[in-house]
């Protein structure tokens, strides 16, 4: 563990302005705070947040970054407050390890509501100032080193899950490519021990049988370059375990068959040495081709740039070359930790939000569900990225696979909503057309236009993704409180007397809920029987209008079954009385019934292993109805559901539930979940739907 005056020497030296008795005042009470308090490794718990520090004193970050990784964990794990923090060590150090500190803190739900919630803290935290993901990537680096001190393999095992699905991706995100490769390295070793350990005793085996190989090469390249004038320094290395492991996994091939298992890099003076350099090696050496790559005139999305190029070495090895300048490679290994270094007397901080933040924190807005936002933030995170240009030739970063609505979103959002079509490189294409790299891409609006459901089948943003199903929420909000506003009305129509003006906010009260939107969707929903909203409307008056009250449960009797022994209604086919109907004695002794016609019939009778006994039953004479679903094509026009909704209370129906199933730019359909009395009255009441002029087509499901 790094003592006191060594950590503070180590700021001291790149940063002899350093505010000293801030990093003194931190340690102290980082060592008092923790106190006795011990690590699975047995080593003082302390330790931790000084050595989390140490590794961010190598990426020369700032005084107020050292001193909230060292007390990164106090306000968490010990009785430390957050005012105390800032009554010690000031407003910016107290908001920082608050925004560490909320990264950690993990309740106890589900397991998708838990990380939905962790990484939503996490997204926030980090959108307000970046330092608080660099201690945080320190944090969990430090934990992997240490990570084989937990006994638990279970354990283990998730922490290293952890690592590999958020933690790794984000630090490549931000460049920091060192950090990424330990984290993966380290968690590669948890999550597939064989193959860790396969692969690193195969590096070993080509160490020991090529001796010093790596060192020839980057040898022939320094002197190569030289000869031609350029000035540079040649690294070689063999990629690490994940990667190679990685490789084999997406080609399907063995250890064996990998043919670029080595990289160098090539670190120049300019950035026109850069390409000069590019031009001797490919003169020298054949170029595999597809594997040159030009990260400087197109900049990855975290600001990394290099050359890449694969090229034929002796004995017909395959070398993948980077070639980049001394502060390109400062960038590349610490990415946007570059950005905080302390350099010439001066902090220098990053004051524009990289654009995937800015992204990632609009669809924390946007995400109706712990679910969505785990999709749509990995997707933001995760993908392979390709580079289209608009007609002005601003650069667009977009996954593989991208659409022209995912390049629209990825403008503005506004773009997005109203996009009808795109022009790519010049010609018309739909808004499905994958967009390849390099193309010019521009798209076609429309004020009138609006997102529709199936643009989810071809966006893959998660910021297109997260918009779009935002807007068709709204719809069906909007949709389903008018449904919830025709029912109503039918409702106060039935009471014994005109509603008081204060009837309905006392009623909003009494079934607690928040507003007429909210009571209109939950009439829609049939959350609340009709006699329920008319005693919240009017104490008393729901006995008047008993008859109209929806049964809370449907007595229906079924012939051929011995008195008393229970069954149910196959939800498969809604059988409803006047259906022709069969009874199916499970396995398990329990006795379905289900129409005639119900596919599950089809499927078992050609089942020849299928032990269920079918049973001779029908309707008993003390039915008193059942709920039939039905499928109802409406026109998308103002007034539709409306209609729909009158033609069933005509019919003396009762919705149960109703749901939007599809909808264009024409027609929307609604699954409906009706309660009537026998087949003859939903016979009916599918010809009255058919005949309504809103309708285009009315089925049973």
């Amino acid at each position: 563990m790094l003592r006191q005056y060594e950590l503070v020497d180590r700021v001291l030296e790149y940063d002899p302005d350093a505010d000293e008795a801030l990093l003194n005042r931190a340690y102290v009470f980082s060592v008092n705070a923790h106190g006795t308090q011990k690590r699975a490794s047995g080593d003082p718990y302390f330790s931790h947040p000084i050595e989390v520090a140490g590794i961010l004193t190598e990426l020369h970050l700032d005084d107020e970054t050292i001193a909230t990784a060292i007390l990164h964990d106090t306000v968490e794990d010990t009785v430390a407050t957050s005012d105390q923090i800032r009554q010690v060590f000031g407003d910016n150090v107290a908001r920082l390890v608050d925004g560490v500190t909320k990264l950690s803190k993990i309740e106890a739900q589900t397991e998708s509501e838990r990380a939905a919630e962790n990484l939503r803290k996490f997204l926030l935290a980090m959108s307000g100032d970046i330092r608080v993901l660099l201690v945080k990537l320190a944090d969990r680096l430090h934990n992997m080193r240490t990570l084989h001190f937990i006994k638990n393999p279970d354990k283990r095992k998730r922490i290293a899950r952890e690592t590999m699905d958020i933690y790794a991706p984000l630090a490549e995100r931000i460049g920091m490519y060192e950090f990424m490769k330990e984290m993966q390295t380290l968690a590669f070793a948890q999550l597939e021990p064989e193959a860790y350990e396969s692969i690193t005793r195969r590096l070993e085996q080509l160490k020991t049988g090529g001796g010093d190989r790596i060192a020839k090469i980057a040898s022939g390249l320094t002197l190569l370059l030289s000869r031609h004038g350029v000035d540079v320094e040649v690294m070689g290395r063999e990629k690490h375990p994940y990667s190679i492991w990685r490789k084999m996994q997406e080609r399907h091939i063995s250890f064996e068959q990998l043919s670029d298992i080595m990289a160098f890099r090539a670190i120049v003076k300019t950035e026109e040495d850069c390409y000069t350099a590019l031009g001797h090696i490919h003169r020298r050496w054949p170029m595999v081709p597809g594997r040159f790559k030009d990260y400087i005139s197109t900049p990855k999305r975290n600001g990394y740039r290099s050359l890449h190029t694969s090229v034929i070495h002796a004995e017909n090895q395959r070398v993948e070359i980077q070639i980049r300048t001394e502060e390109m490679h400062a960038e590349a290994e610490f990415g946007l930790a570059a950005h905080w270094a302390y350099k010439q007397g001066a902090r220098v901080s990053p004051q524009t939000q990289h654009s995937w933040i800015a992204d990632l924190v609009e669809i924390l807005d946007t995400a109706g569900s712990p679910e969505e936002l785990l999709e749509h933030t990995r997707i933001a995170m995760y993908q392979d990225r390709i580079f289209a240009f608009t007609p002005k030739g601003e650069l667009i970063q977009l996954p593989k696979g991208a659409t022209p609505i995912d390049f629209a979103y990825a403008v503005h959002t506004d773009l997005g909503d109203q996009a009808v079509g795109a022009k790519v490189n010049g010609r018309v294409v739909p808004l499905r057309t994958p967009i390849e790299n390099g193309d010019q891409v521009q798209v076609l609006r429309s004020k009138a236009q609006t997102p529709q459901p199936n643009w989810l089948g071809f966006a893959i943003t998660g910021k297109a993704l997260a918009a779009i199903r935002r807007h068709l929420r709204g719809v069906e909000r909007e949709q389903t409180i008018a449904l919830g506003r025709k029912l109503y009305d039918d409702i106060v129509a039935r009471l014994p007397a005109p509603l008081g003006s204060d009837a309905v906010s006392h009623a909003l009260t009494r079934l607690k809920l928040i507003d007429e939107a909210a009571l209109m969707q939950a009439i829609a929903r049939r959350t609340l029987t009709d006699a329920q909203v008319m005693e919240a409307l009017m104490p008393g008056s729901a006995g008047a209008d008993v008859a109209h009250a929806p049964p809370q449960s449907s007595a229906i009797s079924i012939d051929g079954l011995a008195p008393g022994v229970a069954y149910q209604l196959g939800e498969c086919c809604n059988a409803v009385p006047g259906d022709r109907i069969v009874g199916l004695r499970r396995p398990d002794a329990s006795i379905e019934v289900h129409r005639i016609d119900c596919p599950t019939l089809t499927e078992l009778a050609d089942r020849s292993d299928d032990e269920t006994d079918w049973l001779d039953v029908q309707w008993g004479n003390e039915t008193e109805g059942a709920t039939a679903r039905i499928a109802v094509e409406v026109k998308n026009e103002p007034g539709a559901l409306g209609v729909l909704a009158t033609i069933i209370g005509q019919h003396k129906a009762n919705i149960i539930n109703l749901r939007l199933d599809t909808r264009d730019t024409q027609f929307h359909t609604n699954v409906i979940d009706v309660e009537v009395h026998d087949a003859h009255q939903l016979m009916r009441l599918l010809a009255a739907l058919r005949a309504a002029d809103a309708v285009n087509a009315a089925e049973r499901v």
